[in-house]
């Protein structure tokens, strides 16, 4: 089964390695410019700090990949006279994967070292010794002394990540801080050289779409990137490229979520955040291209970044891929690399099948 290539590989480890909070995306979206702005006829970046790379920018049906590059974390609240570091969230971490963690405070100055300190059980309550962490109940500890050498150190509002890399596991398994959703981002910018390479072919057939991949920011806090980059470039079609819950671990409950696992393909849906003419073009190109791919039922609007797409001016075709993950918004998030590339490729298919004057308006299935 198809991996990314070992080029790809390598700047995978380095944009999980790169910390990207939601609203300091920046660090990460200038790494991301310098390794694919080759791949693209146009790059744009706005105000938000939305970036998009453009092939084939007059083409008859825009459409619209994304993925963002913002991850969860934490934010310097309060230090107190000790010099402890007390916090706020960004996004949605959980506070029972906190305690005991390492972390990087950023700063101007550089990353500060500290870890998330907690009593010992020896002196915790046997009635509290099976309570679930508070986001209240976290500190930082730095090192420092006192109030006034953490001040020399950080300052409220300054953002704070895990201490976790890139790993590789056995069969095509990797794990790392921030998946969600760094790997959908990757999964567009793979789908972007994908179709550069199309493009490049003398004798290939031209392409009618013009194709947007675009990493969005501030997702964890509320879609905001997506909003405001779909009302920019307008698209025809919308996709959306995020983590899904895989199920194939203990404790899930599939009857709830669906039956999903690491290997099994992308995950596709259907619902009402989903256009139905897009969504049988999806099925039908995995299926011609002998992708493989799981399907979810969702009747509501997911909260990714396709239902800021779908809404957005006056509507887009929107579908959402999702890559198969595990332990979701911890510091082990876990994927299958043959996915990520079967996503890839599903992806770049799907836009270079698109022909002009194709409609998406839905008719009556039942």
């Amino acid at each position: 089964m198809p991996l990314p290539s070992k080029e790809s590989l390598t700047f995978l480890q380095e944009m999980l390695s790169t910390p990207s909070p939601s609203g300091f995306e920046a660090k990460l979206q200038n790494l991301i410019r310098k390794h694919y702005e080759a791949y693209a006829d146009e790059v744009h970046r706005d105000v938000h700090g939305n970036q998009w790379f453009v092939i084939n920018p007059k083409g008859a049906i825009r459409v619209m990949l994304c993925g963002h590059v913002d991850e969860i974390g934490l934010m310097v609240k309060y230090i107190d006279d000790q010099g402890f570091i007390w916090v706020t969230k960004i996004g949605g971490p959980d506070p029972l994967q906190h305690w005991g963690q390492r972390v990087h405070i950023h700063t101007k100055k550089g990353p500060v070292f500290g870890v998330i300190g907690r009593k010992p059980i020896h002196n915790t309550l046997p009635e509290d010794r099976t309570k679930g962490a508070k986001l209240e109940d976290l500190y930082i500890d730095i090192g420092a002394k006192d109030k006034a050498e953490a001040q020399k150190m950080v300052r409220s509002g300054d953002p704070a990540t895990m201490v976790y890399g890139f790993e590789r596991m056995p069969n095509d398994l990797a794990i790392a801080r921030a998946m969600d959703d760094r790997i959908g981002a990757f999964v567009c910018l793979e789908a972007l050289k994908k179709v550069h390479a199309h493009a490049s072919k003398k004798k290939a057939a031209p392409l009618d779409c013009a194709f947007f991949a675009v990493c969005s920011v501030q997702e964890e806090v509320g879609l905001r990137g997506a909003q405001t980059s779909a009302f920019a470039i307008e698209p025809h079609v919308g996709i959306a490229v995020d983590v899904g819950f895989a199920t194939d671990y203990p404790s899930e409950n599939k009857k709830m979520i669906g039956d999903f696992k690491l290997g099994g393909g992308p995950i596709l849906h259907r619902g009402a955040n989903i256009n139905l003419p897009l969504a049988d073009i999806m099925e039908s190109t995995a299926d011609a291209h002998k992708i493989p791919f799981q399907l979810s039922g969702d009747g509501g609007i997911m909260g990714t970044d396709a239902g800021a797409m779908q809404v957005s001016r006056r509507g887009c075709a929107a579908a959402l891929v999702s890559i198969p993950n595990r332990y979701m918004h911890s510091p082990i998030e876990m994927v299958n690399l043959q996915d990520v590339e079967n996503s890839a490729e599903l992806l770049a298919q799907t836009a270079m099948g698109l022909k002009a004057g194709q409609t998406f308006i839905p008719e009556a299935v039942f």
